[in-house]
C-alpha cells in the first residue's frame, strides 16, 4: 500500500471490500479518513464506523478504523456504495466554489469536500455557501 495518498488507499480498501463481499474492513486511523467514513455513514453508504486500539506495548499501539459495510441483500451482492472515486489527487488538486458544485448523479450521490469549516458534503457546502477541495465522489 503506497503512503503517498492515504485517502486514495482508504477508498481502494472500501471499494475492494465491497467487491469481495466483506462485512467489514480495517484501515490505519487518520482524522481525515475518519471524517470521510463518518460522512459516508451519515449519508447511508456504510453501516457504521468504529475506532479501535491495537493491543500491544504502549510504544507500538496504534489506532485502527473499522468500517462496517452496508448491503441491500443478505447475499452481499448489492451495495449502496456502487461507485467511489478520488477527485482531487496529490498531482492535480481540484478546488471548487459552492456555485461550481452541481448535484452528483441527479442528487443520488455526494461529493465530499474539505473546507475551512471541516470535511462536509457538497450539499452542506452549497447550503453554507463555501467551497473547497473536492476529495471524493460517491454514488
Amino acid at each position: 500500500m503506497s503512503r503517498t495518498d492515504p485517502i486514495a488507499d482508504f477508498i481502494t480498501v472500501l471499494r475492494n471490500g465491497v467487491r469481495a463481499g466483506r462485512t467489514e474492513v480495517t484501515f490505519p486511523h487518520s482524522r481525515m479518513n475518519e471524517s470521510i467514513a463518518r460522512l459516508l455513514g451519515r449519508e447511508g453508504f456504510i453501516e457504521r464506523v468504529e475506532v479501535t486500539n491495537q493491543p500491544g506495548k504502549r510504544r507500538f499501539r496504534r489506532k485502527w478504523l473499522r468500517v462496517h459495510l452496508r448491503y441491500f441483500d443478505e447475499l452481499r451482492r448489492d451495495s449502496p456504495l456502487s461507485h467511489i472515486g478520488r477527485v482531487s489527487k496529490p498531482g492535480l488538486r481540484v478546488y471548487r466554489g459552492h456555485k461550481e458544485l452541481p448535484p452528483v448523479r441527479g442528487g443520488s450521490g455526494v461529493r465530499i469536500v474539505s473546507t475551512s469549516q471541516g470535511v462536509i458534503t457538497d450539499i452542506e457546502a452549497r447550503r453554507r455557501g463555501i467551497g473547497g477541495e473536492v476529495l471524493v465522489e460517491v454514488w
